[in-house]
């Protein structure tokens, strides 16, 4: 079986600009027929974190915001907490980090609300299927919105190889909690040598997991321990932080363990959208975007998230590289660029293992627009 993708290749006219290039996209893939007057629309994307430039701008969503409205949708921008402290690891600073960015409610038409809460406290717990999880832990709000429409940047990612649809969905709409089943199982590595003794971390836990000796120095009961990451949010001496140690392809399965219970249990399909500019590297999560590894391609479309990564990343594999890059100097049109950078194949994997798991289908059929 394959899936349709719809394709913008950027060319653009004084009669059809932009507007009406993304206006057509979004009456071709059928957005309109899932949409009903007074949805809630969740656009679940990436704010972009302070320094980055290459995450998608405000001014990009105002034709799929204005669709929405006009269908009688009421859309918000939203994205989660992220798990490591930053200028996005709670909502206040998150919003303030989505405003710097030109996230503004008044251009735009529509709030930003993050979507698990002021401390990611806003969780719900929702069936996992697959082998790793029994339930994820889930955003509220993006379990309350009445439809979701995904918007992502692809570019590439050290741990996922590349990030897109399926990584937006299933990081990206888990709480603290959640990502840190994700990245790490449960608990915090300790580094009682850094622990100034301030108590903060014991006073947010709630399930008294955490501890100072007589020496105040911190301390864990593993067995108490929920993995609820409220803790990293108030540690400013780094006594505790993230164990990112976990192997590549348990990452990946869970990931997409998390992509599945997310979208296969909202009672609407989910439209996603992806961008393939500036696509760098890596993530937009750090502080810098590098410069881009292939040309600006275009705007992909599809209800199915496995087909349209899989378009995006074939895409990107065929295009000329660019130099100077991230790129090795030899590398030519045809070869997978994030395993030239990131050293070996990951992202294949992730779609390989979203498709056994019900999401879509990698076969996908390529529909110009």
């Amino acid at each position: 079986m394959t899936a349709p993708v719809f394709f913008w290749n950027l060319r653009a006219s004084r009669k059809l600009p932009y507007e009406a290039r993304i206006k057509r996209l979004l009456k071709l893939v059928g957005l309109g027929a899932h949409v009903r007057s007074g949805d809630l629309a969740a656009i679940k994307l990436h704010f972009g974190e302070s320094g980055g430039m290459a995450h998608v701008q405000p001014l990009q969503l105002k034709p799929l915001l204005h669709f929405l409205r006009k269908c009688g949708a009421r859309p918000f921008l939203t994205d989660t907490n992220t798990l490591y402290v930053g200028q996005r690891g709670e909502a206040v600073s998150h919003g303030l980090q989505a405003a710097a960015h030109g996230f503004d409610p008044n251009v735009l038409g529509a709030p930003v609300l993050i979507a698990d809460g002021l401390k990611s406290g806003n969780e719900r717990t929702i069936s996992c299927p697959g082998k790793h999880f029994d339930v994820a832990y889930v955003a509220g709000d993006i379990v309350d919105a009445d439809i979701m429409v995904t918007v992502s940047h692809f570019k590439g990612h050290d741990l996922a190889g590349f990030g897109g649809a399926l990584k937006n969905v299933g990081m990206g709409c888990a709480t603290r909690r959640g990502k840190m089943q994700q990245h790490c199982g449960l608990g915090p590595t300790l580094h009682p040598a850094h622990c100034t003794g301030c108590g903060n971390c014991v006073a947010v836990c709630n399930h008294n997991a955490l501890a100072l000796d007589e020496s105040r120095r911190i301390t864990i009961d593993r067995s108490a321990c929920v993995g609820c990451a409220a803790c990293f949010l108030v540690c400013t001496s780094r006594g505790l932080e993230i164990d990112w140690r976990v192997d590549v392809i348990t990452f990946l399965e869970r990931m997409a363990e998390y992509t599945a219970a997310i979208l296969l249990s909202r009672s609407r399909p989910t439209l996603h959208i992806a961008y393939i500019q500036h696509v760098s590297p890596g993530c937009d999560c750090t502080g810098y975007s590098d410069a881009p590894i292939c040309p600006d391609l275009g705007v992909l479309a599809s209800w199915d998230p496995v087909a349209l990564d899989q378009a995006c990343l074939d895409l990107v594999n065929q295009a000329q590289p660019l130099h100077p890059s991230a790129l090795p100097a030899d590398i030519c049109a045809g070869q997978d660029k994030f395993e030239a950078i990131h050293g070996h194949v990951r992202g294949a994997y992730l779609l390989e293992y979203a498709e056994s798991l019900g999401l879509g289908h990698r076969q996908y059929n390529l529909q110009m627009i």
